[in-house]
């Protein structure tokens, strides 16, 4: 674009020549915007999550230790010809579920706090990782526990202790999915809050124009330029 009154021709910006400020303009090599080398590429992404896939589901035996440990024992009695709750007022069935739940959560809050503090600058797939390992570690929990606790045959454990004899129940999970989803759901949402609050932050671009002084028939008598246009073409007219 060019200014014309008749007999100048003034060149508002030179051809091919971007603005010192223009924001379209690519960043050159080693500014802020571009990608810091600190940033993991895919590769080392994904070996990333694998490893933390790997770690927070052996964690998971831990879990189903310590669920076998604190969850409450559902106590049963026989006679001749059934099997039945001694006490059928009792909360223990429930108390296991809630044992598990609660140690989820925490073990949940754990794992994301390890792996945000060891790979703070993970992307979207560390954190796919660890959400795939903490729900395999609800599994592997859940069958160490069940495996490791009071046998599943209960006429044979009843014809075993005898009559009127009292004897532990199976360790089970009745809500199985939702105790399973316990961790997995505590870990990205511990995550998401460290990420939120303490995680690296992108630097803004420099958005702003120039602001010089403006040039052509824009220009005003305080523009900078000292001359206006009028008094400019007068004094290049011919001669």
């Amino acid at each position: 674009m060019a200014w014309h009154d008749g007999t100048v021709t003034a060149p508002l910006t030179p051809p091919h020549q971007p603005g010192p400020h223009d924001p379209w303009e690519a960043p050159p090599s080693g500014s802020h915007l571009a990608s810091s080398p600190d940033d993991p590429d895919t590769a080392t992404e994904l070996r990333q999550a694998a490893v933390v896939a790997v770690l927070v589901a052996l964690s998971g035996i831990a879990l189903g230790l310590l669920w076998l440990w604190l969850a409450p024992r559902v106590p049963l009695v026989s006679d001749d010809t059934a099997v039945f709750l001694k006490n059928s007022e009792g909360e223990e069935a429930i108390g296991a579920d809630g044992t598990f739940v609660l140690l989820a959560i925490g073990f949940g809050a754990l794992s994301a706090a390890a792996v945000f503090w060891r790979l703070r600058r993970g992307g979207v797939l560390v954190v796919v990782g660890l959400a795939l390992g903490a729900l395999l570690a609800s599994l592997i929990a859940w069958r160490v526990g069940v495996w490791l606790g009071p046998s599943s045959d209960v006429v044979g454990r009843a014809r075993e202790a005898g009559q009127g004899v009292t004897f532990d129940a199976p360790l089970e999970l009745h809500t199985v999915w939702v105790a399973v989803l316990a961790w997995p759901f505590a870990a990205m949402g511990v995550h998401l809050l460290l990420t939120a609050a303490f995680g690296p932050r992108d630097v803004e671009p420099d958005w702003s124009y120039y602001q010089g002084p403006v040039q052509g028939p824009l220009a005003g008598p305080g523009s900078g330029s000292g001359a206006s246009p009028s008094s400019s073409a007068g004094s290049a007219g011919p001669g």
